[in-house]
């Protein structure tokens, strides 16, 4: 018997600014500096989308929910996951593990990890324990660590019903 299961790969890229929220997994932190999008901008959210798309044969983010949309502006990027994990499971799939890294250099998140694992893992119906999120620093070099953006990568493996 051969199992089907599917790998996904996703990744986001967000530039921070000032007066912007920044939202990560669901969570609202406070720092001088959020990110720019056409929805909340949540880049961790994002990433994970893109991989459940990619793993299910459904393209991206960007083709799913298209910023010249104005249906997707300052959405809660929570309900584009749930849109996501919609679309995976009419095709037959369910999230077996998802592995993921936040890459920031400030402010420091890894008090924040708990609540963003149970976001995503309430969104996508798995156990929490499925879910990892990892936060990295870019040790101040390139975009990340001039603190100019933050990235989320993210991957996915997929199982049929």
């Amino acid at each position: 018997m051969i199992m089907n299961i599917r790998v996904g790969f996703g990744s986001d890229t967000h530039q921070l600014k000032k007066d912007y929220n920044l939202v990560i997994g669901g969570v609202k932190i406070q720092h001088e500096k959020g990110a720019v999008g056409h929805s909340d901008a949540d880049v961790l959210f994002h990433a994970i989308c893109d991989a459940c798309l990619g793993a299910s044969g459904l393209r991206d983010i960007g083709f799913q929910f298209p910023d010249t949309d104005n249906a997707y502006k300052e959405i809660n990027s929570g309900k584009l996951l749930k849109k996501v994990y919609q679309l995976i499971s009419k095709k037959g799939y369910k999230i077996q593990n998802l592995d993921s890294t936040v890459h920031l250099e400030n402010p420091k998140i890894s008090k924040y990890i708990q609540e963003m694992k149970s976001n995503i893992a309430s969104i996508l119906k798995i156990d929490p324990d499925n879910v990892s999120v990892k936060a990295k620093t870019s040790e101040k070099l390139g975009p990340v660590g001039r603190e100019e953006g933050i990235m989320a990568e993210a991957v996915v493996l997929l199982v049929a019903d």
